[in-house]
C-alpha cells in the first residue's frame, strides 16, 4: 500500500474528503424531504380546519405537493324551509385564499375535481364555485346588502377588465364591501367574484318580503251600510262598473276583491296580494298574511290574463301590469330590477301627451290654472246694441201702427208680433248655430292647447277622484292609490283588460300626432271611460317616476345596469 512521507494512505485520504462530500450530496435531499413534509403538515391541518376532503400527494426529491380539491355549484338554501342555514353564517368558513364562499352555508354539488401543484402552503387556493348571477344578488339583497351604483355601471362598461376590489354590493350602511371584483386566476373567462359578511350586517328575515316580490294593498273596505246608508264604499269608484244595492253601493274595487269572476275559490277577505316579478312578467300572485310565512304549498291567484305572451295578437295587458308593478314595487330601499320595462314604454311616459285644454273640458281642472289656450268672446255688447235696436224697430212699428185707422191698426200688429216672433226664434237659431261653432271651435283649441306630462295630469286626476269620493281622502300620493289599481287588476280580469285598452289608445294616439277628437268624445260621453282614463295616468306617471331614474344617462341608472349585468352573465365564479 501506498503511503506518503507523512503516513496517510489513499485510502485516508478517499474517507476523509469522499465521506464530507457524499453527505454534502444527500443534505438537499434531507432538506427538500424536511421541507415538503411540514408544508404538507400545514395544508393538511388548513384543509381539516377548513371542513375540506382533500386528496393530497407528495414528491420529496422534488418538492411538490400535489391536491385534490373538488369543485362545486351551490344555490342558497331556501329562506323558509332551512331558515338555519339560509340566514346564519357557516360556523366554520375557510381560510384558504378563494373560499370566501364558504362564509355562508349553501347547498353544494360536486361538478369536478381541481388539483393543485405547490411548494409551500400559502401558494394553495381553494377553487372558485359556480353560482347563477342572479340568486347570488338576490340572496344578499335579501340579507340587507345594498348595490353599489358605480360598481355596477364599472361592471357594465368594462366586463372583466373591471379593477380587481371594485365593489358591487355593500354592508346595509354602506361603509364595508360585500361583493367584489376578483383576480381572474382560474375563473375560465367567467366573472370572479368575492364575498365578505359579517353576522352584525344580516338586517332582514323570513318575514320581510323577498327580493323580486312586491305586496299590492287591498281597498279600504266600504262603510257599514247602518252607519253610511247612502254613501258609496270608498276606492276605485263606481264609475268602473259597481253595483248599486238598497242598502247603498258597492265600488267596483270593493266588489272585485270579494267575488271576482276570474278568481276561482277566491274567499271573503281583505288579505294584501303578494306578486313575483321575474325577467318574463308576473310569474305568480299570493293572498296571504300579513307576513309571508311560506313560498311552499301556496295557491297562486289567476294571473293568466295579466301573463306576457309572444305572439299574442298585439295583447300587451302582462307588458303594462309588469311594467307599472315594477314602478310601484322600486324604492330607494327595494331595487325590483329583475323586469326590464320596455324601452318603448318608458319612451312614452317621458314625453308630454295630455292637452291641458282636454282636462278642462273634462272638468278634471279650472281653466284658470292652465296656460291661455282659447279665445274669449265678449258678447254683451253685441246683445245690448242687438237689445236696443229691437226696442227701437217696436217703438216705431208701434208708433206707426197708431197712425192708422182701427181695421188696419189690428192687422199691422198681427204683423209686427209675426214678425217678432220669426225674429226672435232666427236669433235663436243663429245663437245655436254660434254656440256650436264656439263649441267645435273650443274643442278643437283644446286638443290643441298646451299638453302637460303625465306627472302633473296624474296629480289633477287624483284630486279629482277624491272629490268624486272614489279614491279615499286620506290617499296623500298617487302611489297610495296605484297599488290598489294593481290589486284590483289582479283579481278582476275585465278591468285589467279595459284599462290596458286605454293605455294602449293613449299611447297610440300620443304617437301619432296626438289626441283626435273621437278620442275626447269617447271620455265626455261616458264618465266611465274618463274614471278609466284616471286610472291609467295614475299608472303612467309612476311608471315615469322611474323612467326618470332609469334613462339613458341618468344617474340613477341603478336597475338598467345590473339587469345588464346579470343578462351578460349567467352563471359566476365566486371565490
Amino acid at each position: 500500500m501506498m503511503s506518503n512521507s507523512e503516513g496517510h494512505t489513499a485510502t485516508d485520504i478517499i474517507t476523509y474528503i469522499g465521506v464530507p462530500l457524499a453527505v454534502l450530496g444527500v443534505l438537499p435531499i434531507l432538506y427538500n424531504t424536511v421541507v415538503t413534509l411540514a408544508a404538507l403538515s400545514k395544508i393538511k391541518r388548513m384543509l381539516k380546519h377548513s371542513r375540506l376532503t382533500a386528496l393530497t400527494r407528495s414528491d420529496v426529491v422534488n418538492r411538490i405537493i400535489e391536491v385534490e380539491l373538488p369543485r362545486y355549484a351551490v344555490t342558497p338554501w331556501d329562506r323558509f324551509t332551512n331558515r338555519a342555514e339560509y340566514w346564519s353564517l357557516s360556523c366554520h368558513p375557510s381560510e384558504i385564499p378563494g373560499g370566501s364562499w364558504t362564509t355562508f352555508n349553501w347547498r353544494t354539488n360536486v361538478i369536478g375535481l381541481n388539483t393543485q401543484r405547490v411548494e409551500y402552503a400559502d401558494q394553495l387556493r381553494q377553487p372558485q364555485v359556480e353560482v347563477a348571477f342572479d340568486e347570488l344578488i338576490a340572496y344578499l339583497l335579501d340579507l340587507g346588502a345594498i348595490p353599489d351604483a358605480h360598481g355596477w355601471r364599472l361592471l357594465r362598461s368594462t366586463g372583466l377588465w373591471t379593477p380587481v376590489g371594485c365593489a358591487l354590493m355593500l354592508s346595509p350602511d354602506g361603509t364595508e364591501k360585500a361583493l367584489t371584483i376578483a383576480p381572474l386566476d382560474g375563473s375560465d373567462g367567467h366573472l370572479s367574484l368575492a364575498v365578505s359578511w359579517a353576522g352584525q350586517w344580516t338586517t332582514r328575515d323570513y318575514q320581510h318580503l323577498p327580493p323580486y316580490w312586491v305586496r299590492l294593498p287591498p281597498p279600504p273596505p266600504p262603510p257599514s251600510t247602518a252607519d253610511a246608508p247612502n254613501e258609496s264604499s270608498s276606492v276605485l269608484a263606481k264609475e268602473t262598473g259597481g253595483v248599486s244595492t238598497e242598502g247603498g253601493e258597492t265600488s267596483s274595487i270593493a266588489k272585485r276583491s270579494l267575488d271576482s269572476t276570474q278568481q276561482a275559490g277566491a274567499t271573503n277577505t281583505r288579505e294584501p296580494i303578494t306578486c313575483q316579478i321575474s325577467t318574463d312578467g308576473i310569474s305568480a300572485a299570493l293572498r296571504q298574511e300579513e307576513q309571508l310565512q311560506s313560498s311552499l304549498q301556496l295557491d297562486s291567484l289567476y294571473i293568466d290574463h295579466l301573463r306576457i305572451r309572444s305572439g299574442s295578437g298585439g295583447k300587451s295587458d302582462g307588458t303594462w301590469f309588469a311594467s307599472a308593478v315594477t314602478a310601484y314595487g322600486t324604492t330607494s330601499q327595494t331595487i325590483l330590477w329583475s323586469y326590464k320595462i320596455p324601452e318603448q314604454i318608458l319612451s312614452f311616459t317621458r314625453k308630454d301627451t295630455v292637452p291641458c285644454g282636454v282636462l278642462v273640458l273634462l272638468n278634471v281642472v279650472d281653466e284658470s290654472v292652465t296656460p291661455e289656450w282659447t279665445t274669449k268672446h265678449d258678447d254683451q255688447g253685441a246683445a245690448l246694441d242687438a237689445f236696443s235696436r229691437r226696442a227701437r224697430e217696436q217703438r216705431e212699428a208701434i208708433n206707426a201702427e197708431a197712425r192708422l185707422p182701427p181695421a188696419q191698426r189690428t192687422q199691422a200688429a198681427r204683423d209686427r208680433m209675426m214678425r217678432e216672433n220669426e225674429q226672435r226664434l232666427q236669433e235663436m237659431r243663429d245663437k245655436m248655430r254660434l254656440e256650436n261653432q264656439r263649441k267645435e271651435t273650443r274643442t278643437m283649441d283644446a286638443l290643441q292647447s298646451p299638453k302637460w306630462g303625465a306627472e302633473k295630469v296624474a296629480a289633477h286626476f287624483h284630486a279629482w277622484l277624491k272629490r268624486r269620493g272614489t279614491v279615499p281622502d286620506d290617499s296623500t300620493s298617487v302611489k297610495d292609490v296605484v297599488g290598489t289599481v294593481l290589486y284590483c287588476m289582479v283579481l278582476d280580469g275585465q278591468f285589467a283588460s279595459s284599462l290596458c285598452r286605454m293605455l294602449d289608445l293613449w299611447r297610440t294616439w300620443a304617437e301619432n300626432g296626438g289626441m283626435r277628437k273621437l278620442d275626447l268624445a269617447a271620455l265626455q260621453e261616458d264618465e266611465n271611460q274618463t274614471t278609466t282614463f284616471a286610472y291609467a295616468t295614475l299608472l303612467v306617471a309612476i311608471i315615469k317616476d322611474t323612467a326618470a331614474s332609469t334613462g339613458p344617462g341618468a344617474e340613477g341608472s341603478l336597475s338598467m345596469d345590473l339587469q345588464e349585468c346579470v343578462k351578460m352573465w349567467r352563471q359566476v365564479r365566486l371565490g
